[in-house]
C-alpha cells in the first residue's frame, strides 16, 4: 500500500500549514540530490516528500485526500504523482531560494531552472452513468507547444541559470539573495531563432485529443489533473497541466445524494391495493421490483448496492425508491359511486398500526 503523505512528512493530521511546510523543507534539505548524488533511495525519498507536500500544503487537496486518502488521486488524479525533479524544483522553488540549506537556486549546486508552462483549464460534463461506472474521455485541446525549427541560446546574464545572485555588505557579514533573472524572465535560454508561425517565445497553438481517465465515484466541482498537457514552456522547460472540472448532468429519473440515489415511483390505487411488479431505471440498467399488496405511500423500498460507487473503493451507495400513491384527479360515474360506497367500508379507514413508522422516521433510518 501507499506511504500516508503524514508519515512521510512526520507530521500529525491536525498539524498547521507552517508545521507541514517546516516538515517538507527539513525532508527536502536531508534527501537532496545535490547532497546525495547518485543516490537514487535519498531520490525517491526526495519525490515522496515533495509529493506529500504538494497535496498537504493546497487546502482543496488536503481536505480530499482526508476524506479519500490516495483513491482521491488515482484515475487521473487530482493532484499529486508522478512528480519529476522538474516538477519540484519548478513548482516548489521557493522552498530552497536564497541560498537556503547551502543549495542555490531553485535546484542548488549550479541546477538549471527550468520554466514550467501555463495551466488549461476544461470542463467535462458526465452523466450519472458515466460518474457510476467510470469512463474516459477524449478531449480536443487547443494548447501552445514550441514551433519546429525554433531553436534557444543560453541566457548571457545568467549563464542559463534562470537566476541572478547578488551578494551584499551588511553590519551582519555579507547576505547572498537570488533572484529571477529579468533577462530570460527565469528560463535559462532566450530565442536563437524562431519561424515565422512562432510567437515571441517559440511557441505557437496546436489542436490535441487528450485522454482522461475518469474515476467512477467522482463529483460535481471536483478537478482532476492530467499531468504535462497544458501549455509548453519555451527552451528546456517544462509542460504545464490540463486541470479538467467535473460537470454532473441531471438525471431525468434519479437524484443523487453522496453516493446515493433516489428514485420517486409513482402508482395507482389498485397497485397499492393488490401489489404490481415494476421496472424501474438505475445507474446499471434497468431492475424489476416487486411491490407488496397493501404497501403505503411514503414506503421507501432500499435497493442495495444499487447506487454510487465511493471513489475511496469502499463500496457503493443504494438506490432508495420511495412509493408515491397516485390519487386520480377525475373520477367517472362508476368510479366515483365505487369509492362513494368504499368509503364507509372498514377497510378503506386509515388505521396505522404500531409498526408503522412515521416520515420523520423514515428519514432518520436513510441517513442511518
Amino acid at each position: 500500500m501507499k506511504e500516508d503523505f503524514y508519515d512521510i512528512l512526520g507530521v500529525s493530521k491536525g498539524a498547521s500549514e507552517a508545521e507541514i511546510k517546516k516538515a517538507y523543507r527539513k525532508k527536502a534539505i536531508e534527501y537532496h540530490p545535490d547532497k546525495n548524488p547518485g543516490d537514487k533511495t535519498a531520490e525517491e525519498k526526495f519525490k515522496k516528500a515533495a509529493e506529500a507536500y504538494e497535496v498537504l500544503s493546497d487546502p482543496d487537496k488536503k481536505a480530499r485526500y482526508d476524506q479519500f486518502g490516495h483513491q482521491a488521486f488515482e484515475g487521473g488524479g487530482f493532484g499529486g504523482g508522478g512528480m519529476n525533479m522538474d516538477d519540484i524544483f519548478s513548482q516548489f522553488g521557493d522552498i530552497f531560494g536564497g541560498g537556503f540549506g547551502g543549495f542555490g537556486g531553485f535546484g542548488g549546486g549550479g541546477r538549471q531552472h527550468r520554466v514550467k508552462g501555463s495551466n488549461l483549464r476544461i470542463r467535462v460534463k458526465l452523466t450519472l452513468e458515466e460518474i457510476a461506472n467510470g469512463v474516459e474521455k477524449k478531449i480536443k485541446v487547443k494548447r501552445k507547444i514550441q514551433a519546429q525549427g525554433t531553436t534557444y541560446k543560453t541566457c548571457g546574464t545568467c549563464n542559463g541559470t534562470g537566476q541572478v545572485t547578488r551578494i551584499t555588505n551588511t553590519i551582519l557579514g555579507r547576505m547572498q539573495t537570488a533572484t529571477t533573472c529579468s533577462t530570460c524572465g527565469g528560463a535559462g535560454q532566450s530565442i536563437d531563432y524562431r519561424p515565422s508561425d512562432a510567437d515571441t517565445q517559440g511557441l505557437k497553438v496546436s489542436e490535441e485529443t487528450v485522454s482522461i481517465k475518469i474515476p467512477a465515484g467522482v463529483e460535481d466541482g471536483m478537478q482532476l489533473k492530467v499531468a504535462g498537457k497544458g501549455n509548453e514552456a519555451p527552451g528546456n522547460g517544462v509542460a504545464g497541466d490540463l486541470l479538467v472540472a467535473i460537470e454532473e448532468q441531471d438525471h431525468p429519473e434519479l437524484q443523487r445524494e453522496g453516493n446515493n440515489l433516489h428514485y420517486d415511483l409513482y402508482i395507482s390505487f389498485s397497485e397499492a391495493a393488490l401489489g404490481a411488479s415494476r421496472e424501474i431505471d438505475t445507474v446499471s440498467g434497468k431492475v424489476r421490483i416487486k411491490i407488496e399488496e397493501g404497501v403505503q405511500s411514503g414506503k421507501i423500498l432500499r435497493l442495495r448496492g444499487k447506487g454510487i460507487p465511493s471513489l475511496n473503493g469502499y463500496g457503493k451507495g443504494d438506490l432508495l425508491v420511495h412509493v408515491n400513491v397516485w390519487t386520480p384527479k377525475t373520477l367517472n360515474k362508476e368510479q366515483r359511486e365505487f369509492f362513494e360506497k368504499m368509503a364507509k367500508d372498514d377497510h378503506f379507514r386509515p388505521s396505522p398500526d404500531s409498526g408503522d413508522k412515521s416520515f420523520f422516521e423514515k428519514v432518520k433510518d436513510m441517513f442511518s
